[in-house]
């Protein structure tokens, strides 16, 4: 089984104080590993303004995650977000390799070439 690299932005509710913010990280980065996944960086973004009202709330808490995982773990999390109280809104994006970008043609240009030539 291929792992591929991962990145989920979530949006927690602005009420949650910083040990319930923690706590939910906590969750959900175990809830990865358990799956066989290695989390390279979590970030805590801070309090945001929404770009529009999403069930009257109208600011949220942006975490985002990046880690590598097979593709059998990203059900289980989506699940468990879509499940949650405390999360708003989540996106999980593939991103793509180095391995998987093509390789670009290198241009060949002639130094001190004329016209005349």
């Amino acid at each position: 089984m291929k792992a591929y690299m991962y990145e989920t932005m979530y949006i927690l509710r602005p009420d949650l104080n910083d040990e319930a913010v923690d706590a939910v990280i906590g969750k959900y980065q175990g809830m990865l590993k358990d799956q066989g996944a290695s989390i390279l960086e979590t970030q805590h973004r801070g309090k945001r303004r929404l770009a529009y009202e999403i069930d009257r709330i109208r600011e949220g808490i942006y975490i985002q995650m990046n880690y590598t995982a097979p593709g059998a773990a990203i059900a289980p999390l989506e699940r468990a977000m879509r499940l949650s109280d405390e999360v708003i809104r989540f996106l999980t994006v593939k991103q793509e390799t180095e391995e998987a970008l093509p390789e670009a043609e290198p241009e060949v240009v002639a130094v001190g070439a004329t016209e005349e030539e």
